[in-house]
């Protein structure tokens, strides 16, 4: 009983509360068009001077992710079944997040000028100073929803194309610069753009990765936790891609092989982990679909793991039994064992570089840039570790810290399990976040940063 009156008196109700730009959607179509438009361009001039090995590809990893993002935008949307010719053609030419934004945009300028009545509430609890909490409920209106819907998209199709298409295009185009010895002006552009995407994609990656964890909880970031994290992420990536490009110079059928490995290591993960648990596959991915299909979908939800763990952590473990699809907890054997093996298996690939390099970077000091990649993976793991240690929003819940010291707090570990689909392809959440700052206003940041990756 006093638990229930303390919880009514820590509740509160929030109405009309602002709807938000689609800030989140425009960038992520930019960028998809942006890098489609740049990776066709350079096509056409592979196609100009006969290269067809850098046309295949250049094209593969053009179209390989534009296909994937169409097809995720249908299947949240549920557009098969429904009577939208116009939307599906632009699908078909591969434009169908530019459809998707227009749409956006007509809703958040339509929305105010008519009075809505609420469609659903959502309720989140606010974590304060110390270990004060505070129970609050948002009424939705149809339009923020319509929004939620669409940012909810844009998440994973942005995921999708820093990770299937932006990185392994990066790597490309920088193996190619390094053979050919030249850097042309389009591939340039393309290389800064898929950086761009790789890093966006990343960086919503780890907060869809935090808000799936602590689903029950408002979670809002700090500026400098953004910049954290984009400094984790940034070197993390660019000194991976950089470390196999090098290798791929030198020994590049073993570069093959190690990357190859890695694929299919993460790719049979879950699904070892799944059989030894003597589990059955989630049955709630989709009513519609048959066996068959929820297998399908559930392969090329866990590729997309795969690629995402070949370059950076993906920050969550996936449990195919699940309906969630995903494990919650915060699992730090797995995130110490990741980034000790990662650096060991980078050293090694410096290494072999460094004593069967070509005749290339006779000119360049080899050791001082092997030392600087070693370097600079490490700063990696270092805003890594300052950031779960000091900027995570949810780290007052932490049972364990990242130096595992013990932490006596009554709420960790005893979240109550809740339905999210913060970080799935496959699974969209009915009930879409609270638009409105918390009630803590000692968490500032700005309204650009909130949009870019708050979850939807």
């Amino acid at each position: 009983m006093e638990e229930r009156e303390r919880e009514r008196e820590d509740m509160l109700v929030v109405s009309g509360s602002k709807v938000r730009a689609p800030l989140s959607v425009v960038f992520a179509t930019l960028l998809y068009c942006a890098e489609l438009i740049n990776a066709a361009i350079l096509c056409r001039q592979y196609s100009r001077t006969d290269d067809t090995h850098w046309l295949a590809f250049t094209l593969t990893f053009m179209l390989l992710p534009a296909v994937l993002i169409q097809m995720t935008l249908i299947f949240i949307h549920r557009d098969v079944g429904r009577d939208r010719p116009l939307v599906l053609l632009l699908h078909l030419l591969l434009l169908g997040p530019l459809i998707r934004c227009f749409d956006a945009l007509v809703v958040y300028f339509k929305a105010g000028k008519v009075e809505e009545p609420y469609v659903t509430i959502t309720r989140k609890i606010f974590l304060g100073r110390g270990h004060q909490r505070t129970w609050t409920e948002y009424e939705i209106s149809r339009s923020q929803r319509i929004l939620a819907t669409h940012k909810n998209a844009f998440k994973r199709t942005s995921v999708i194309q820093a990770f299937l298409g932006s990185t392994p295009q990066l790597t490309l185009q920088l193996y190619a610069a390094i053979l050919e010895k030249s850097i042309l002006s389009v591939r340039l552009s393309l290389m800064i753009i898929t950086k761009v995407s790789i890093i966006y994609g990343a960086l919503v990656c780890s907060v869809l990765a935090i808000q799936v964890c602590y689903d029950d909880y408002k979670v809002r970031f700090r500026k400098l936790a953004y910049l954290c994290m984009v400094l984790w992420r940034g070197l993390e990536i660019a000194t991976r891609i950089t470390t196999l490009v090098l290798m791929s110079t030198a020994l590049n059928h073993w570069v093959i092989l190690v990357g190859v490995a890695n694929l299919l290591f993460f790719f049979f993960l879950p699904w070892a982990e799944l059989w030894a648990k003597k589990g059955s596959l989630a049955e709630d991915v989709e009513k519609n679909f048959s066996k068959l299909g929820t297998v399908v979908v559930l392969s090329a939800f866990t590729l997309l793991y795969a690629c995402i763990n070949v370059f950076c952590w993906s920050a969550v473990q996936l449990d195919l039994g699940h309906p969630e699809l995903l494990d919650r907890k915060q699992r730090w054997d797995r995130l110490a064992a990741y980034y000790s093996v990662r650096f060991v298996e980078n050293l090694l690939l410096i290494t072999l570089w460094y004593f069967f390099k070509s005749d290339f970077y006779e000119y360049v000091c080899a050791p001082l840039l092997a030392l600087q990649l070693l370097v600079c993976y490490s700063l990696a793991v270092l805003f890594m570790l300052l950031f779960y240690q000091y900027l995570h929003p949810c780290r007052r819940l932490f049972s364990h810290n990242v130096l595992c010291c013990r932490q006596h707090h009554p709420e960790a570990g005893k979240m109550a399990p809740s339905y999210s689909a913060a970080a799935t392809m496959v699974l969209m959440s009915d009930e879409p976040v609270a638009l409105l700052d918390p009630p803590d206003s000692h968490l500032q940041e700005t309204t650009i940063l909130d949009d870019l990756t708050e979850y939807a």
